[in-house]
């Protein structure tokens, strides 16, 4: 798979989550296998439902580039998400409406040791549903995020 970043993303609106939006949760874990491992599992969109147990589907036909789309859905929930940034093996980021939520998702990747990763995902959601119920969502997205963490991690040091 290959993977670009065709911009220059350090202020650029969109890459990074809003600080300002009622629900931003932040989560990490090291993995036991190697960079290369993590990131072609992870960026995988396609197969993200093989491994990734709260994902019933995802439609994706690439490239792994900004600007291209995927639609996919969790939790009951139909998303279409736009890839907004790629630095391959270091950082991958998309965002996106769905259903009065506009989310921004951003994950980072990076060797902290010889065949060891740490994965940071930081997730932002504003919009009036969030607005209504910021503790329950906050909440949801928190538990998406360890569960999702955890199944990366699992599968990643299964296939290292």
């Amino acid at each position: 798979m290959t993977a670009e970043n065709t911009e220059n993303t350090e202020n650029t609106p969109g890459h990074y989550v809003d600080e300002d939006a009622p629900v931003v949760v932040r989560l990490s874990t090291t993995v036991d296998a190697p960079l290369a491992t993590v990131w072609d599992l992870h960026t995988d969109i396609g197969s993200w439902a093989d491994w990734n147990t709260d994902i019933e589907s995802v439609d994706f036909g690439g490239p792994l580039a900004p600007g291209a789309s995927f639609r996919w859905l969790t939790h009951g929930l139909d998303i279409t998400s736009t890839i907004r940034e790629v630095v391959p093996c270091e950082r991958i980021v998309w965002g996106g409406p769905a259903h009065g939520i506009e989310g921004v998702h951003v994950w980072t990747f990076e060797e902290t040791g010889e065949g060891t990763v740490t994965v940071r995902t930081e997730e932002s959601w504003a919009g009036a549903p969030v607005e209504e119920r910021p503790e329950e969502m906050r909440e949801a997205l928190r538990q998406s995020l360890e569960s999702w963490l955890s199944r990366l991690r699992s599968e990643a040091e299964r296939r290292r």
